[in-house]
C-alpha cells in the first residue's frame, strides 16, 4: 500500500537474543534526540537503542523493569508494555491493563482448542503504570535530580489492588467502562485495554484501544502523587473531584493504539480495537491537554498509515522532527511484514512526513 507521506525508513538493530521480539514491538519513544526506547508486548523489559546516523539505531541495551520496580508476578510473565512517555527526568511506562483469551493453535485438537478459547486470563504484571528515573540515557532505581541535588528521584508504580491497581478499582464502577471490566472482556474483543500514554506537566493521559462506545474512543486523564516509597496514588482532579477524567473522542470508530504529547496537542495513532486488519490513521487533537472532562471531541484527521494483510500493524509513534529536520513521526509495527526484517537482528521502522509546520 504506497504512501506519499513516507519520508524514510530507519533500521533498528537488536542483540541476538531479542530476535523474536523485534516482531512484537508495541511502544516507542525518542528522547534526547539520541535514544530510542522500545517496549514489547511479550516481555517485562524496556529496550534502548542509540542513534548512529539519521537512519540507523543500534547499541541495544536491555533494562529489566524488575531491577527498578517490584513486579507482582515473576518477570517471565509479560508486562505487555503498550506506551512510553518522558517528562522531568522520568521514563514512564504503562501495561495494557487488559484480560486476554487463550488462542487456538493449529497443532491442538478441536476439543482442546474449544477449551483454550473458553479460558480468559488476567496477568498481574499487565497492571503496571510506573516511572523510572532517566538520566543521560541510563535508568536508575533512585538518584539525585541532575539540577537540584537536594531532590531525590525514585522509581515508583501505581499501587496495586485485587482489581489490578488503584485505577482499575476506581473504574470498576464507572458507568461507561465498569461493565467491560466486570465482565472480564479481553482487550482484543473491545474489552478494556490501555495502549498509549502521554504526559503534560503533572497530568497523565491514557489512550484506550477499547472499549470503543458507539464509535467513540476514550482517553483517561489522571494525576498521581507519592503515597509511600516506591508507590503512587491517584489525586482527585476535575470539577467533580473524581480520581480520573474521561474524554470521548471521534476517531472514525477506531480505538487508540498510541499517544504522543506535542506541545499542548496530542497526536493519536488510531486503529481497529479488534484483532483484524483495518484502517490505521493519525489524528491531531489540538489543545487536547486542556480539554474539559465529559465532553465529545473531534480531533483533526492527519493521514492514513499503511497496513498489511495480517501483518504490519502500527503500534507505536514518536516525534522524529529533531532528527529528520521536518515535522515527522517514527512508526514501529507489531507483526512486521517479512520485507521489514533485515538479517537475524534488525527490523525497519517508517518515518512519515506530517503535513503541518
Amino acid at each position: 500500500m504506497p504512501n506519499s507521506h513516507l519520508l524514510n525508513q530507519v533500521l533498528l538493530t537488536f542483540v541476538d537474543n531479542f530476535k523474536q521480539h523485534r516482531e512484537d514491538l508495541s511502544a516507542v519513544l525518542l528522547t534526547h534526540q539520541k535514544y530510542l526506547w522500545l517496549g514489547s508486548d511479550e516481555t517485562s523489559t524496556i529496550e534502548r537503542l542509540s542513534l548512529v546516523n539519521t537512519d540507523k539505531f543500534t547499541e541495544h541495551e536491555k533494562f529489566r523493569v524488575a531491577e527498578f520496580i517490584s513486579l507482582p508476578a515473576p518477570e517471565d510473565e509479560e508486562i505487555d508494555i503498550e506506551g512510553l512517555a518522558y517528562t522531568d527526568n522520568y521514563l514512564w511506562f504503562v501495561g495494557s491493563h487488559s484480560y486476554k483469551r487463550k488462542k487456538s493453535k493449529p497443532d491442538k485438537t478441536d476439543a482442546n482448542n474449544f477449551k483454550r478459547l473458553a479460558k480468559i486470563e488476567s496477568e498481574p504484571n499487565r497492571y503496571l503504570l510506573g516511572r523510572i528515573p532517566l538520566i543521560d540515557g541510563k535508568l536508575f532505581s533512585c538518584c539525585p535530580h541532575p539540577q537540584n541535588s537536594d531532590v531525590q528521584l525514585n522509581a515508583a508504580k501505581l499501587e496495586l489492588t485485587n482489581q489490578g491497581n488503584l485505577l482499575m478499582t476506581a473504574l470498576v464502577n464507572d458507568p461507561h467502562l465498569g461493565s467491560f471490566i466486570k465482565a472480564a472482556i479481553p482487550g482484543k474483543e473491545n474489552g478494556f485495554d490501555i495502549e498509549g500514554i502521554g504526559i503534560y506537566q503533572n497530568r497523565i493521559f491514557l489512550g484506550l484501544r477499547g472499549p470503543v462506545l458507539q464509535g467513540w474512543a476514550v482517553v483517561l486523564e489522571i494525576e498521581l502523587e507519592d503515597s509511600s516509597p516506591g508507590l503512587l496514588k491517584l489525586r482527585q482532579i476535575g470539577e467533580v473531584k473524581e480520581v480520573y477524567k474521561k474524554h470521548f473522542i471521534w476517531l472514525n470508530g477506531l480505538g487508540i493504539r498510541d499517544l504522543y504529547v506535542y506541545g499542548k496537542d496530542l497526536f493519536i495513532l488510531a486503529g481497529p480495537t479488534m484483532d483484524l486488519d483495518g484502517p490505521v490513521q493519525i489524528y491531531r487533537w489540538i489543545n487536547g491537554v486542556n480539554s474539559r472532562e465529559n465532553v465529545f471531541s473531534n480531533p483533526d484527521f492527519v493521514q492514513d498509515i499503511p497496513y498489511g494483510n495480517r501483518e504490519d500493524h502500527a503500534e507505536g509513534i514518536t516525534m522524529f522532527e529533531d532528527i529528520a529536520g521536518i515535522p515527522s513521526l517514527l512508526v514501529v509495527y507489531d507483526s512486521p511484514a517479512k520485507t521489514r526484517l533485515v538479517g537475524d537482528d534488525s527490523v525497519m521502522a517508517d518515518v512519515f512526513k506530517l503535513g503541518f509546520s
